[in-house]
């Protein structure tokens, strides 16, 4: 077993499942949307994302690509929650709740494409 492998699959997944855990609830409740775990998938996610600088092959360049977009989409979404916190004299609304969980929700698909495409790599590894 590789550490390296271990700590790299690690944070893929956790960063697919935080998101999927902000992502669950009514899309335009903000009761059901916290803004600490946006916050913690975006972390994981940039974390995630560092740890695929190394990866040299086509694939880990696909896995890059796809991070980037989900790093992307969770930076927009956390914009979007602070301007209508901090700049927006309505504060929160339901179309604005809407838009973050619709951006989180993009997010979560290329974190799905992530961890699709490392396990294809995983099983092929072993042929």
């Amino acid at each position: 077993m590789n550490l390296e492998k271990v700590i790299f699959g690690f944070f893929i997944l956790l960063a697919l499942t935080l998101n999927f855990g902000f992502f669950l609830g009514e899309f335009d409740n903000p009761d059901h949307h916290n803004v600490y775990e946006l916050f913690a998938a975006l972390l994981v996610s940039l974390i995630a994302t560092v740890l695929k600088f190394g990866e040299r092959t086509q694939i880990g360049a696909v896995l890059l690509a796809s991070s980037l977009v989900a790093d992307l989409q969770l930076i927009a979404a956390a914009v979007l929650w602070g301007a209508a916190m901090s700049l927006s004299e309505v504060g929160m609304t339901s179309a604005v709740m809407a838009s973050i969980v619709s951006l989180s929700g993009g997010a979560l698909l290329a974190n799905l494409a992530s961890v699709t495409i490392l396990i294809v790599e995983t099983v092929g590894m072993h042929r």
